[in-house]
Protein backbone atom coordinates (compact mmCIF):
# COMPACT_ATOMS: atom_id res chain seq x y z
CA UNK A 1 0.00 0.00 0.00
CA UNK A 2 1.36 3.49 -0.55
CA UNK A 3 0.42 6.23 1.09
CA UNK A 4 -0.34 9.51 -0.78
CA UNK A 5 -0.91 13.36 1.58
CA UNK A 6 -1.88 15.52 -1.57
CA UNK A 7 -3.85 15.68 -4.36
CA UNK A 8 -1.27 16.88 -6.72
CA UNK A 9 0.96 13.93 -5.28
CA UNK A 10 -1.45 11.41 -6.52
CA UNK A 11 0.10 8.82 -9.05
CA UNK A 12 -2.31 8.74 -11.87
CA UNK A 13 -0.05 6.57 -13.42
CA UNK A 14 -1.72 3.87 -11.19
CA UNK A 15 -5.10 5.10 -11.60
CA UNK A 16 -4.82 5.81 -15.33
CA UNK A 17 -7.80 2.94 -15.81
CA UNK A 18 -9.59 4.21 -13.06
CA UNK A 19 -9.82 3.58 -9.52
CA UNK A 20 -12.66 1.74 -6.27
CA UNK A 21 -12.92 4.80 -3.64
CA UNK A 22 -14.29 5.06 -0.01
CA UNK A 23 -14.16 8.17 1.93
CA UNK A 24 -14.42 8.21 5.52
CA UNK A 25 -12.39 8.82 9.01
CA UNK A 26 -11.91 5.07 9.15
CA UNK A 27 -11.23 5.66 13.38
CA UNK A 28 -11.16 1.95 14.64
CA UNK A 29 -11.89 0.41 11.70
CA UNK A 30 -15.08 -1.24 13.31
CA UNK A 31 -17.57 -3.73 12.04
CA UNK A 32 -19.20 -1.43 10.08
CA UNK A 33 -15.80 -0.42 8.76
CA UNK A 34 -14.43 -4.01 7.62
CA UNK A 35 -18.02 -4.54 5.86
CA UNK A 36 -17.34 -1.08 3.47
CA UNK A 37 -13.87 -2.16 3.01
CA UNK A 38 -14.72 -5.92 1.84
CA UNK A 39 -17.18 -4.30 -0.78
CA UNK A 40 -14.48 -1.65 -1.71
CA UNK A 41 -11.71 -4.68 -2.57
CA UNK A 42 -14.72 -6.86 -3.63
CA UNK A 43 -15.31 -4.22 -6.28
CA UNK A 44 -11.90 -3.33 -6.93
CA UNK A 45 -10.92 -6.97 -7.76
CA UNK A 46 -13.71 -7.62 -9.78
CA UNK A 47 -13.43 -4.50 -11.95
CA UNK A 48 -9.31 -5.10 -11.99
CA UNK A 49 -8.57 -1.40 -11.02
CA UNK A 50 -7.07 -0.45 -7.28
CA UNK A 51 -8.47 0.27 -4.10
CA UNK A 52 -8.40 3.90 -2.37
CA UNK A 53 -9.19 5.01 1.08
CA UNK A 54 -9.68 8.46 1.28
CA UNK A 55 -8.94 9.72 4.59
CA UNK A 56 -8.35 13.39 6.87
CA UNK A 57 -5.39 14.22 9.01
CA UNK A 58 -6.32 15.56 11.26
CA UNK A 59 -9.75 14.17 11.28
CA UNK A 60 -12.41 16.91 10.63
CA UNK A 61 -13.98 16.24 14.20
CA UNK A 62 -10.45 16.75 15.66
CA UNK A 63 -10.43 20.37 13.77
CA UNK A 64 -13.19 21.34 14.53
CA UNK A 65 -13.46 20.60 18.24
CA UNK A 66 -9.74 21.42 18.69
CA UNK A 67 -10.38 22.43 22.14
CA UNK A 68 -11.88 19.05 23.24
CA UNK A 69 -11.73 16.83 20.37
CA UNK A 70 -13.04 12.94 20.82
CA UNK A 71 -10.97 10.35 21.71
CA UNK A 72 -9.02 8.89 18.78
CA UNK A 73 -8.92 5.19 18.44
CA UNK A 74 -6.51 4.98 15.96
CA UNK A 75 -3.15 7.15 16.07
CA UNK A 76 -2.24 7.33 11.90
CA UNK A 77 0.52 4.09 12.15
CA UNK A 78 -2.18 1.61 13.42
CA UNK A 79 -4.82 3.18 10.64
CA UNK A 80 -1.56 2.86 7.79
CA UNK A 81 -1.47 -0.88 8.95
CA UNK A 82 -4.63 -1.53 9.59
CA UNK A 83 -5.60 -0.42 5.50
CA UNK A 84 -2.72 -2.09 4.63
CA UNK A 85 -3.90 -5.82 6.28
CA UNK A 86 -6.97 -4.87 4.81
CA UNK A 87 -5.47 -5.09 1.17
CA UNK A 88 -5.83 -1.76 0.14
CA UNK A 89 -3.47 0.05 -2.72
CA UNK A 90 -3.64 3.52 -2.16
CA UNK A 91 -3.88 5.45 1.22
CA UNK A 92 -5.06 8.92 0.18
CA UNK A 93 -4.50 11.00 3.28
CA UNK A 94 -4.66 15.44 2.57
CA UNK A 95 -4.66 17.51 5.40
CA UNK A 96 -7.35 18.79 6.62
CA UNK A 97 -7.36 22.61 7.05
CA UNK A 98 -8.88 25.99 6.62
CA UNK A 99 -8.82 25.21 2.18
CA UNK A 100 -10.40 21.72 2.37
CA UNK A 101 -13.36 22.80 5.44
CA UNK A 102 -14.19 25.29 2.53
CA UNK A 103 -14.72 23.43 -0.30
CA UNK A 104 -17.63 23.03 -2.04
CA UNK A 105 -19.66 19.78 -3.18
CA UNK A 106 -18.98 19.88 -7.08
CA UNK A 107 -15.20 21.26 -6.64
CA UNK A 108 -14.47 18.06 -3.86
CA UNK A 109 -16.11 15.82 -6.85
CA UNK A 110 -13.75 17.59 -9.66
CA UNK A 111 -10.87 17.74 -7.46
CA UNK A 112 -10.57 14.62 -5.57
CA UNK A 113 -12.86 12.64 -7.11
CA UNK A 114 -12.36 12.53 -10.67
CA UNK A 115 -9.03 14.93 -11.17
CA UNK A 116 -6.85 12.97 -8.51
CA UNK A 117 -8.23 9.54 -7.50
CA UNK A 118 -10.33 9.05 -11.36
CA UNK A 119 -12.90 7.13 -9.55
CA UNK A 120 -15.01 4.77 -11.64
CA UNK A 121 -16.64 3.53 -7.68
CA UNK A 122 -17.59 4.74 -5.01
CA UNK A 123 -18.35 3.01 -1.94
CA UNK A 124 -20.41 4.27 0.79
CA UNK A 125 -21.88 4.35 3.80
CA UNK A 126 -25.44 4.71 4.14
CA UNK A 127 -24.95 8.04 6.46
CA UNK A 128 -21.82 9.43 4.27
CA UNK A 129 -21.94 13.19 4.11
CA UNK A 130 -18.61 15.65 2.88
CA UNK A 131 -17.47 18.76 1.49
CA UNK A 132 -18.33 22.17 3.23
CA UNK A 133 -21.26 21.79 6.47
CA UNK A 134 -21.67 18.49 5.02
CA UNK A 135 -23.75 19.80 2.32
CA UNK A 136 -22.60 16.65 0.03
CA UNK A 137 -24.86 13.07 0.48
CA UNK A 138 -25.12 10.18 -1.16
CA UNK A 139 -27.73 11.63 -3.85
CA UNK A 140 -25.16 14.44 -5.02
CA UNK A 141 -22.88 11.39 -5.08
CA UNK A 142 -25.46 9.45 -7.57
CA UNK A 143 -26.40 12.63 -9.81
CA UNK A 144 -22.55 13.24 -9.86
CA UNK A 145 -22.18 9.65 -10.89
CA UNK A 146 -24.40 9.74 -13.81
CA UNK A 147 -22.95 12.77 -15.51
CA UNK A 148 -19.25 11.90 -15.16
CA UNK A 149 -19.02 8.57 -15.43
CA UNK A 150 -19.07 6.57 -12.25
CA UNK A 151 -21.05 4.34 -9.36
CA UNK A 152 -21.97 4.69 -6.35
CA UNK A 153 -22.54 1.58 -4.40
CA UNK A 154 -24.24 2.89 -1.17
CA UNK A 155 -23.42 0.47 2.04
CA UNK A 156 -26.13 -0.22 5.20
CA UNK A 157 -24.88 0.24 9.02
CA UNK A 158 -23.75 -3.00 10.89
CA UNK A 159 -26.55 -3.74 13.56
CA UNK A 160 -25.45 -5.21 16.74
CA UNK A 161 -27.80 -6.85 19.61
CA UNK A 162 -29.79 -3.47 18.25
CA UNK A 163 -27.29 -0.87 18.43
CA UNK A 164 -25.69 0.51 14.75
CA UNK A 165 -22.19 0.31 14.96
CA UNK A 166 -20.11 3.29 14.74
CA UNK A 167 -16.78 4.83 16.23
CA UNK A 168 -18.83 7.14 18.32
CA UNK A 169 -20.55 3.79 19.98
CA UNK A 170 -16.97 2.29 20.55
CA UNK A 171 -16.10 5.39 22.18
CA UNK A 172 -19.20 5.30 24.16
CA UNK A 173 -17.99 1.62 25.42
CA UNK A 174 -14.59 2.43 26.22
CA UNK A 175 -15.01 5.07 28.02
CA UNK A 176 -17.73 3.47 30.29
CA UNK A 177 -15.12 0.44 30.67
CA UNK A 178 -17.29 -1.93 28.50
CA UNK A 179 -14.74 -3.75 26.86
CA UNK A 180 -16.64 -6.62 25.74
CA UNK A 181 -18.85 -4.62 23.98
CA UNK A 182 -16.31 -2.81 22.61
CA UNK A 183 -14.86 -6.07 21.37
CA UNK A 184 -17.94 -6.76 19.87
CA UNK A 185 -18.28 -3.81 17.56
CA UNK A 186 -14.64 -3.52 16.41
CA UNK A 187 -14.82 -7.73 16.27
CA UNK A 188 -11.63 -7.88 18.24
CA UNK A 189 -10.27 -6.84 21.39
CA UNK A 190 -9.33 -3.03 21.33
CA UNK A 191 -5.83 -2.29 21.20
CA UNK A 192 -2.59 0.54 21.04
CA UNK A 193 0.71 -0.05 19.90
CA UNK A 194 4.09 2.08 19.65
CA UNK A 195 7.48 1.79 20.52
CA UNK A 196 8.76 1.55 24.12
CA UNK A 197 10.64 4.02 25.18
CA UNK A 198 12.83 4.92 28.42
CA UNK A 199 10.87 6.17 31.19
CA UNK A 200 11.63 7.45 34.64
CA UNK A 201 11.81 3.78 36.23
CA UNK A 202 9.52 3.91 38.72
CA UNK A 203 7.95 0.82 38.25
CA UNK A 204 11.14 -1.25 38.25
CA UNK A 205 12.02 0.66 41.91
CA UNK A 206 9.04 -0.73 42.86
CA UNK A 207 9.34 -4.22 41.64
CA UNK A 208 6.88 -3.78 38.55
CA UNK A 209 9.06 -3.07 36.12
CA UNK A 210 7.20 -1.71 32.87
CA UNK A 211 6.85 -1.23 28.80
CA UNK A 212 6.46 2.43 28.83
CA UNK A 213 4.32 3.64 25.45
CA UNK A 214 3.41 7.08 24.45
CA UNK A 215 -0.35 7.03 23.47
CA UNK A 216 0.51 9.67 20.25
CA UNK A 217 -3.10 10.98 20.40
CA UNK A 218 -4.43 14.02 22.16
CA UNK A 219 -7.29 12.36 24.27
CA UNK A 220 -7.53 8.55 25.01
CA UNK A 221 -10.30 6.42 24.54
CA UNK A 222 -9.38 4.33 27.52
CA UNK A 223 -8.20 5.42 31.47
CA UNK A 224 -7.37 3.11 34.20
CA UNK A 225 -6.14 -0.27 35.03
CA UNK A 226 -6.65 -2.92 32.96
CA UNK A 227 -6.30 -6.72 32.29
CA UNK A 228 -4.51 -7.05 28.62
CA UNK A 229 -1.97 -9.09 26.78
CA UNK A 230 0.60 -7.87 24.65
CA UNK A 231 1.82 -8.83 21.07
CA UNK A 232 4.77 -8.33 18.80
CA UNK A 233 7.88 -10.13 21.44
CA UNK A 234 7.12 -13.43 20.21
CA UNK A 235 4.99 -16.20 18.68
CA UNK A 236 1.97 -15.87 21.40
CA UNK A 237 0.36 -12.72 23.12
CA UNK A 238 2.04 -12.50 26.85
CA UNK A 239 -0.40 -11.86 29.72
CA UNK A 240 0.24 -8.61 31.50
CA UNK A 241 -1.78 -5.33 33.36
CA UNK A 242 -1.56 -2.09 32.31
CA UNK A 243 -2.13 1.30 32.96
CA UNK A 244 -3.01 4.45 31.56
CA UNK A 245 -2.83 7.74 33.52
CA UNK A 246 -1.15 10.66 34.48
CA UNK A 247 0.64 8.74 37.47
CA UNK A 248 -1.31 10.88 40.29
CA UNK A 249 0.93 9.40 43.41
CA UNK A 250 3.64 11.01 42.05
CA UNK A 251 1.93 13.96 40.71
CA UNK A 252 2.68 13.26 36.89
CA UNK A 253 0.82 15.18 34.23
CA UNK A 254 1.34 13.22 30.89
CA UNK A 255 -0.87 10.34 30.13
CA UNK A 256 1.08 7.25 29.43
CA UNK A 257 0.44 3.44 28.36
CA UNK A 258 2.80 1.91 31.24
CA UNK A 259 2.80 -2.21 30.60
CA UNK A 260 3.60 -4.62 33.27
CA UNK A 261 4.39 -7.61 31.73
CA UNK A 262 3.92 -10.96 33.85
CA UNK A 263 6.89 -13.26 34.21
CA UNK A 264 9.11 -11.46 31.76
CA UNK A 265 12.28 -9.74 32.17
CA UNK A 266 13.85 -8.74 28.77
CA UNK A 267 15.60 -5.56 27.36
CA UNK A 268 12.73 -4.07 24.93
CA UNK A 269 13.61 -1.12 24.59
CA UNK A 270 12.72 0.31 21.00
CA UNK A 271 10.58 -2.27 20.57
CA UNK A 272 7.17 -2.00 18.84
CA UNK A 273 4.34 -3.41 20.45
CA UNK A 274 0.67 -4.26 20.54
CA UNK A 275 -1.30 -4.09 23.86
CA UNK A 276 -4.64 -5.57 23.58
CA UNK A 277 -6.96 -4.71 26.34
CA UNK A 278 -9.17 -7.59 27.88
CA UNK A 279 -11.09 -6.00 31.30
CA UNK A 280 -11.18 -3.16 32.92
CA UNK A 281 -10.14 -3.49 36.19
CA UNK A 282 -10.62 -0.17 38.02
CA UNK A 283 -9.68 3.90 37.89
CA UNK A 284 -6.59 5.34 38.30
CA UNK A 285 -6.18 7.21 41.49
CA UNK A 286 -3.93 8.63 44.06
CA UNK A 287 -2.60 6.42 46.75
CA UNK A 288 -1.29 7.64 49.80
CA UNK A 289 2.41 6.22 49.52
CA UNK A 290 4.67 4.23 47.12
CA UNK A 291 4.22 1.36 49.40
CA UNK A 292 0.50 1.79 49.36
CA UNK A 293 0.96 1.58 45.84
CA UNK A 294 3.05 -1.42 45.73
CA UNK A 295 0.10 -2.80 47.42
CA UNK A 296 -2.49 -1.79 45.29
CA UNK A 297 -0.10 -3.01 42.43
CA UNK A 298 -0.43 -6.64 43.76
CA UNK A 299 -3.91 -6.78 43.94
CA UNK A 300 -4.07 -5.37 40.35
CA UNK A 301 -1.90 -7.88 39.35
CA UNK A 302 -3.33 -11.10 40.75
CA UNK A 303 -6.73 -9.53 39.67
CA UNK A 304 -5.66 -9.28 36.09
CA UNK A 305 -3.72 -12.66 36.17
CA UNK A 306 -6.85 -14.48 37.14
CA UNK A 307 -8.85 -12.59 34.48
CA UNK A 308 -6.46 -13.71 31.73
CA UNK A 309 -6.55 -17.01 33.03
CA UNK A 310 -10.53 -17.25 32.94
Amino acid sequence: MILVRTAAAFPFDRVRDGSVATIGAYDGLHLGHQKLLQTLTDTARARDLPSVVMSFEPMPREYFSAARPPARLMRFREKFEALESAGIDIFFCPRFGAAMRQINVDTFIRQMLIHAMNVRALVVGDDFQFAANREGNVGHLQRAGRALGFSVHRVSSVISQSERVSSTAVRKALAAGELSVAQRLLGRPYSMSGKVIRGENVGRKLGFPTANVNLQRRQSAVMGIFAVRVRGLGNRPLDAVASVGTRPTFDGTKPILEVHIFDFDEDIYGRYIHVDFIERLRDERRLASADALVEQMHRDSQQARDVLAA
